[in-house]
């Protein structure tokens, strides 16, 4: 299901079109679940992200929905994150397994990566409360597409221009902000605020890509490398938390000792790789950019 929006078209429409699909989506992955439960709600959680970068974009003209639904919609997404939570660490671990820099390191990277699909099983056992909480979220996800059927905008091709330039600037002005927060920092949350800011422009990216299709995809690319590693960031954090709220989980000291040495030299190198790709991918002038689209927009009415 696409997610394009087509200056040529009445914007409301086109709006409405790709929030409704990316709903319509999530409720499919919930209730087919083709490759499982896990995997479901991790794709519904993608679809409710882009939802909420979607509703940000036009956030200066619908001001009162946007906190309304990106409200509604973020909760729902957190009811669901424990599941997808266990699996991550699951994959996180085999990901630092990888990377194992010795043998002793990848022997207790080995102990450690049975303890996490064990846990990760385990509370998937508990079937009953999280497939209520999973209910419950396609019942929300019903709520949302309802308020979504009631938005309207102003249509027309220079408003349509203007809006789209504004939410444009202000999406990169937040991404600079996120990457000068990080400078010479180690936060994780400081991390993740840059991932998130990427994923918006990213989606951005795929919404408009017509406008500007070899520069956006140049685009496309850099900024999704940010993702993928500061992904990768994020979830190591989530095991180095699990260390420290449950230190006797994962075995004995030393193999504990060997993972967070493994997870602070890892998140290290993705740091510094994400900045590096991150200066790049927003290299251009936020003002200068939204100007650009405002322009592109234009011409493609």
């Amino acid at each position: 299901m696409s997610y394009r929006i087509r200056p040529s078209e009445h914007f409301t429409a086109e709006f409405k079109a790709v929030g409704t699909g990316q709903l319509t989506l999530a409720i499919a992955a919930l209730t087919e679940r083709p490759q499982g439960l896990a995997d479901a709600i991790h794709d519904a959680r993608k679809k409710f992200k882009r939802l909420r970068s979607l509703y940000r974009l036009a956030a200066a003209d619908i001001p009162a929905f946007r906190r309304s639904e990106n409200t509604r919609i973020r909760d729902m997404a957190r009811t669901l994150s424990t599941s997808r939570d266990a699996t991550a660490l699951v994959e996180v671990s085999r990901y630092l397994l990888d990377h194992a820099e010795n043998n002793e390191e990848r022997a207790a990277l080995k102990r450690i990566g049975k303890v996490l699909p064990a846990r990760r099983d385990a509370q998937a056992a508990e079937e009953n409360p999280l497939e209520d909480t999973v209910a419950a979220a396609i019942a929300t996800c019903g709520r949302a597409l309802e308020a979504l059927s009631r938005i309207t905008f102003q249509d027309g091709g220079k408003k349509g221009a203007k809006r789209i330039a504004k939410g444009w600037r202000k999406a990169l002005e937040k991404a600079a902000a996120a990457r000068k927060a990080c400078a010479d920092r180690t936060d994780a949350h400081l991390f993740h605020e840059l991932r998130k800011r990427s994923q918006d422009y990213r989606f951005y990216l795929n919404m408009l890509q017509r406008l500007w299709p070899s520069a956006m995809h140049a685009k496309r690319a850099e900024v999704t490398r940010v993702v993928d590693l500061l992904g990768h960031h994020n979830d190591l954090a989530l095991l180095a938390s699990l260390v420290d709220e449950q230190p006797h989980l994962l075995g004995k000291s030393e193999d504990v000792a060997y993972l967070l040495s493994a997870v602070i030299t890892r998140q290290k190198i993705l740091r510094e790789e994400a900045l590096t790709v991150a200066a790049s991918a927003f290299r251009d002038d936020p003002k200068a950019e939204s100007r650009a689209i405002r322009l592109l927009w234009q011409d493609a009415v």
